[in-house]
């Protein structure tokens, strides 16, 4: 622009000399080459005054080409998901916490870029209330938080704690609540992943059981493009602590092993499961009325992620 200026000052600057030359030899000047003058010099003007603006309009313009008329947003470092599903029962660690009756279940998750993650996941149980008539609880509330990473493209780890919330207000007297605390760290390569989780004081309704434990293999294999993945299973619960130890003494031992096999479909963003476990789990999981919660199933699920 600058530039321009100096051009359209210069070409001025020279028309007005030529003007005063034409005055002093010619000593006459007609009206029209008066006209003239005044008029290239507002004509000048007009393209300075109309190039200004066509310069920054063209310059954005530029700039919105380099752009591609896109606004550039960083991806986020926060991530929120949740889940909903449903199963024909609800099996954790091999033991029917539902009675073999159907369960719905859902849940909300945070995950941040670190790697930090935080979640609530929730369903309906009846165990509680199968093992003590008059306790009313029929809802898990789970909350758990913790950080998982890679160590490299096929290492992964996974450190958290979790507590297992089972909401119920008439516990009677003598009977511990099955408010649960545990730690975890997993180690994964590949398609395989070890476990451990270690229980805080009581553990679901045994008393004084701090150091119980978990430890469990888990593969899950996707069969190439398919939307198809075949899962494996093994773990051991241990129970710890005096009251553990007599249960067992008494031949009801609360330590049993548990083993899964299941073949996953993922159907447009809802994964059809079908699982077939068993567990060695002795008579200290019959309820009073006769349902051996750690007998062999087959369960059907579906979950969806949004």
């Amino acid at each position: 622009m600058k530039y321009m200026q100096m051009l359209l000052s210069r070409s001025q600057s020279r028309k007005g000399i030529k003007m005063k030359t034409k005055m002093k030899t010619k000593m006459k000047t007609s009206k029209a080459s008066f006209c003239v003058a005044p008029n290239n010099l507002l004509n000048a003007l007009m393209l300075t005054a109309l190039a200004m603006p066509g310069a920054a309009m063209a310059e954005d313009a530029e700039t919105t080409k380099h752009k591609e008329g896109i606004h550039v947003i960083p991806a986020s470092a926060h991530t929120v998901t949740a889940n909903v599903g449903f199963t024909t029962d609800y099996i954790f660690r091999g033991i029917s916490q539902t009675s073999a009756n159907p369960a719905v279940q859902g849940g909300i998750d945070y995950a941040h870029a670190s790697g930090l993650y935080a979640g609530v996941w929730g369903s309906n149980v009846s165990w509680i209330s199968d093992f003590n008539a008059g306790v009313s609880s029929s809802l898990e509330l789970d909350t758990y938080f913790g950080f998982r990473n890679s160590l490299a493209d096929d290492f992964s780890y996974d450190i958290g704690f979790i507590r297992y919330n089972y909401p119920a207000s008439n516990y009677p007297a003598g009977v511990t609540k099955a408010d649960t605390d545990e730690f975890y760290g997993a180690f994964g390569y590949k398609w395989i992943t070890a476990k451990y989780s270690y229980g805080l004081g009581q553990f679901l309704t045994v008393p004084g059981a701090s150091g119980t434990n978990y430890i469990e293999v888990n593969a899950s294999v996707p069969l190439g493009d398919t939307g198809i993945t075949l899962g494996a299973h093994a773990g051991k619960q241990t129970y710890k602590g005096a009251v553990a130890d007599a249960y067992a003494l008494a031949g009801t031992s609360a330590t049993y092993r548990d083993y899964k096999l299941s073949i996953a479909k993922d159907i447009n963003g809802y994964v059809f499961s079908l699982a077939a476990s068993d567990t060695d789990a002795s008579g200290f999981y019959t309820t009073p009325a006769g349902k051996d919660l750690g007998r062999s199933t087959v369960v059907l699920s579906v979950t969806h992620a949004f």
